[in-house]
């Protein structure tokens, strides 16, 4: 069982045009799509097309379109009552594959509805495989709220607690690995712009471009005591750092027809993989294949196992310098 944690999930709705984005005119959509959204309702969306056994846990109401949405898509989730609608994202996909993104800030929540997911979590934890942090963090919580739901579920659970992944970005991610807080994941998944961020750097765009260069500075990471870094790097593929080695993946080019989730795909890839045995290597293989196929798809649309083609993905072993 992979758990996934969304503090402010989104209902996404997607908008595909057939020419260049237009500022300021009148455009007709060729195509439409909504999905209930945010980075680990994604996921779950994912894994449930992949038939690996998932929970969504979100803040929520009973009649909220998002999980409308999750029973619709066949997701297993489980709810906390907010007594507010959640959020909605819109984006806009161009012919080449260009993504506008106009995210709402989404509801506040208190305390006491973080307390009642924490709870949730420490409830249904035990055993799973991985537990999934993941996504913006709405207003109201600190944003060293990744830090302490770490800090509860591993000492709610002991060592019946999960494996812990966390994809977010900003100060969320910061508190999550910092060197003197003992709330280290077992995996963290930035892309180029967030990795350097992190690290305090503006070179992001270089590491982007530059598989080698994300994979030194991933190594920093490692040293604090993150376990493993899965550093996406856009068309560029994505390099997977552990205290193992550093490995660098890229797929054959693809028709990129909406990047939106692509992200979250690659950790899927990822996730599915690792609780399948697979070596570090062919988890950061299949984690490229997912993303790919991600990027494949229109809209919000998340692939399933089937999208994906691990064997058009080559994997290459880096020297960390």
């Amino acid at each position: 069982m992979i758990i996934t944690v969304t503090l402010n999930p989104s209902i996404d709705r997607a908008v595909e045009l057939d020419a260049p984005l237009r500022r300021g005119q009148v455009q007709r959509a060729v195509r439409t799509r909504q999905d209930p959204g945010g980075k680990g309702v994604n996921i779950s969306r994912a894994l449930e097309l992949s038939g690996e056994p998932t929970l969504a846990v979100v803040p929520g109401d009973s009649n909220d379109p998002l999980l409308t949405g999750l029973d619709q898509a066949g997701v297993r989730y489980e709810a906390v009552s907010i007594g507010a609608p959640l959020r909605s994202n819109i984006t806009v996909t161009e012919p080449d594959g260009t993504t506008t993104k106009i995210n709402e800030p989404g509801p506040e929540l208190d305390s006491g509805t973080v307390d009642r997911i924490i709870d949730q979590l420490i409830s249904r934890g035990a055993g799973a495989q991985w537990l999934v942090l993941a996504g913006s963090i709405p207003p109201g919580p600190a944003p060293n709220i990744y830090a302490h739901i770490i800090n509860r579920v591993r000492a709610g659970l002991g060592s019946a607690a999960p494996r812990i992944a966390v994809d977010t970005s900003g100060r969320p991610m910061a508190e999550a690995v910092s060197e003197t807080a003992d709330t280290q994941p077992d995996i963290i998944k930035p892309n180029g712009e967030e990795l350097a961020e992190l690290l305090g750097r503006t070179d992001g765009d270089v590491l982007e471009a530059d598989p080698a260069a994300a994979a030194s500075a991933a190594h920093a990471l490692i040293e604090r005591g993150v376990r493993a870094v899965l550093c996406t790097l856009g068309g560029n593929g994505a390099v997977l750092v552990t205290r193992d080695g550093a490995w660098h993946a890229v797929h054959q080019p693809v028709a990129v027809k909406s990047t939106v989730g692509a992200g979250d795909s690659a950790l899927t890839g990822y996730l599915i993989a690792h609780v399948r045995g697979e070596s570090p290597q062919n988890c950061l293989r299949q984690a490229v294949a997912h993303g790919s196929a991600a990027a494949a798809l229109p809209g919000t649309e998340m692939p399933s196992l089937d999208h994906t083609t691990p064997q058009a993905v080559t994997v290459t072993a880096l020297q960390l310098t």
